[in-house]
Formats: C-alpha cells, structure tokens, sequence
C-alpha cells in the first residue's frame, strides 16, 4: 500500500498527483486551512476528513464509483461521526481537550472508505479498531497552523486504516465499547447498541441535525460575535450620525466560557480565526469581516490594536459553551457615556437559520474562483447538485484540479 504506484489528484493544483493517503491528507489540509468549513452539533468539522479521503480512494478503483455510491459512502462517514458524538454530554459541548475532527473525523473516513471498498461487516469493525488508535489531537494546537493537518490526518489515517483492514489487518473488535478504547477520549462515554430499523424507516442523523454553514472563515463562535457587533454598530450609527469610533471608552462581550478563543491581541491569521474579541473589534471597525480581515496588514492596524485595547470579555453563568445554546452580546459605551447593546442568539448560516441555497453558491464560488476556472467552478456547482445521476463521481475532482490561468502563472512563478 506505502509503495504503491496509485496517484490522486491534489484538488486546485492541474499537474499535481500524489499517492491516495498523501491526496486525502493534503486535500484535508486545503479544507480547514482556513477554518471555513462547516460545522455539526454536536461539535465538529464533518465533511473535512471524509470526502478528500473518498475522492483520493475513487480515482484508484477499478471499478469507478458512481454519484450515488459516493454520496452513500459520505453519508456513513457523517453518520459514524454523528453515532459516536452522541455517546457523550460532553461531546456537545465547545470542546476542552481534544479537537473534535481528529477524534471522530478519522472513524468516519475509516467508515466512508470501508463502505466505498465494500469491506466486510469483520472488515469494518477491524477499519475502525485501527483508525481509533490513530484519533486524538491536543486541542492546544488550534489557533495554530497545525490545526488544519488534524483534518488532514484523520482523512488519511482513516483512509489508511479501511486499506489495512481490506489487507487484513485485525483491531479489537470491542474498541467502541470500552473506556479503554475509544471512551479515552470522552470523560462520560456511554454506548449503547444501534437499533436496526427495516431499511424503509432508517433515518440519518443529518435530517435532524443539520450543519451550519460559515460566512466568515473563523472558529464558528465568531459568527455570534460578529452579528451582534455589527447590529450594535448599526444602533449606534441610527443614533448619532458620523461617529467616530475612537470615542469608544469600553466595548464589553457576554460570550460562553472557552479558553481557546480568547485571544485578546493576536499577532497570527489562525489567533485572529480564534478570537471573540478580534472578530468583534473587526466587525465594529469595518462594519464587515471578510477574507481579508485576517491578512497580517489588517491584523496590524494602530485603530484596530487600540479598541482592542478597550474591550473585555465576561462569561455569564446562563450562556453555554455549546454551539446550539449559546449566544453573545456586544456592548458599546461611548466618551459621553451612551450605550448600546445588541445580542445574538442565532446567526445567518447555524443550523436554525441556514444559509439560502443561493447564498450557499455564491460563497462557493467566490472563493473557489481565486483557485478554479470558471469551467472548474461551475462544473463542481453542477455535479454535486445532481450526484445522485452522476455515472462516475471523478468527475468531481477532475473539476477539482481545473485551475486559473492567474493561479497557475502566480505558483509557477513563486517555485
């Protein structure tokens, strides 16, 4: 398998094929490089570490897996995720210990690929005894450049462990039973058996819990912060009309309780990606955040620094560091002694509110077109909108790989 002469493509890079777990592995890299993929509840990044891992292991088959068999594969490597999760309160919760990716991202790219490979019922539980003991990342490494390789290693560590099930390789079939096993990650770890409904009346966890969606590429709790910075931005200018921010005295957040994204001065993009008081003196700033709010000229600014200078940050008892029960509130007080609040419960793109199918597109495109052409853009638009009509699912990454013209010239001429 390690000197197999089998090539994947690297999604955004023309001439570029590696083998598969190096592709998944960099692929998965790519996709949370910027902290803009989207999130579940309970808390993890769902689709990072399985669909490089299916689309690297597509290409080398030799039987090409249509739309349909990789959507299936997908939807078990949700699943799995979404099974294990629910195994625990903790796991509901903005987590403490472990990055969430690299502990059930790389059970669900080991389900996804098993089911891709059509292994055995032996053979999965095998795939998944081996993917278990390479889960688990320190969550100290977020709000790094290290955290994206967590996705990107439990794409191919997952990947890896389906392969060496199919050689067979054995685990400990009893591995998600034991709190020696994969309850080491979780402090109440409690499974139970899955009921095996006639097939007519399974339900995936993903038509009761949906994923949000992010507008912005930070941690998921910036989202709540920005909304509410920027509608009490947006009181403040309905009041008193060209206001100047530096007569700000204090800007108060009422966020949930989280160590990791408290940041009150980031000097990096990934601390900046991690920080409520960042996001939110962003937002009031500019009255936006976007890509470019995380460049390191922006980061930088003196009228930045200085109201960050002035904010601070309180934890009421009464919001939770959960993702489906939290909020934040964002209040300005002025030289002169005004305030203005304004909270957020739930922002444009959460699972309450999802983002419209139109908006969803547009971000989309707007990001993949710096990387894709316009050709590569709108295929990846259509096939996935149709997957389940689509003969042979490498089409997708064969959009994957069709770059710009800009782009190419522009790392042609950096190498």
């Amino acid at each position: 398998m390690f000197t197999s002469h089998q090539r994947s493509r690297v999604w955004g890079k023309s001439e570029i094929t590696l083998p598969p777990h190096y592709a998944a592995f960099v692929n998965g890299i790519a996709v949370h490089s910027m902290d803009f993929d989207d999130t579940w509840h309970p808390a993890t990044h769902p689709s990072g570490a399985v669909l490089p891992a299916l689309l690297a292991l597509a290409e080398t088959l030799p039987s090409q897996p249509s739309g349909l068999d990789l959507l299936l594969a997908f939807n078990v490597g949700i699943e799995v995720q979404g099974r294990l999760m629910r195994f625990s309160r903790e796991a509901y919760n903005i987590p403490e210990r472990f990055h969430p990716p690299s502990v059930v991202g790389v059970m669900g790219s080991a389900a996804a690929s098993a089911k891709l490979l059509g292994l055995s019922p032996v053979e999965c539980a095998n795939a998944l005894a081996i993917a278990a003991s390479s889960a688990g990342a320190p969550l100290a490494n977020a709000a790094t450049q290290t955290k994206p390789l967590h996705i990107g290693n439990a794409a191919r560590k997952g990947l890896e462990a389906a392969q060496l099930a199919q050689m067979g390789l054995e685990g400990n079939p009893a591995i998600l039973d034991l709190n020696c096993g994969f309850g080491v990650y979780y402090r109440d770890y409690s499974p139970s058996a899955m009921t095996t409904p006639a097939s007519s009346d399974f339900k995936w966890i993903l038509e009761d819990q949906d994923v949000a969606f992010k507008r912005i590429p930070a941690h998921l709790g910036m989202h709540w912060v920005v909304d509410a910075a920027l509608a009490a931005r947006a009181k403040l200018e309905n009041t008193v009309r060209n206001f100047d921010l530096s007569q700000i005295r204090h800007v108060t957040l009422r966020v949930p309780p989280s160590k990791y994204v408290d940041c009150p001065f980031p000097a990096t993009e990934h601390q900046a990606r991690h920080s409520f008081q960042f996001n939110a003196a962003s937002a009031l700033l500019d009255n936006k955040v976007t890509v470019s709010s995380f460049s390191e000229v922006q980061i930088n600014r003196p009228d930045l620094k200085e109201l960050l200078s002035k904010v601070k940050v309180e934890t009421p008892k009464d919001n939770q560091p959960s993702f489906d029960k939290m909020y934040c509130e964002v209040e300005m007080e002025t030289d002169q002694g005004q305030r203005y609040v304004a909270r957020c419960d739930t922002f444009y793109g959460h699972w309450r509110k999802p983002l419209s199918q139109k908006d969803l597109v547009e971000k989309f495109s707007v990001n993949a077109s710096s990387v894709l052409s316009t050709e590569g853009v709108e295929g990846v638009i259509e096939v996935t909108g149709n997957i389940e009509r689509v003969r042979e699912c490498s089409i997708l990454g064969s959009y994957l790989r069709m770059t710009s013209s800009q782009h190419e010239q522009f790392y042609s001429t950096r190498s």
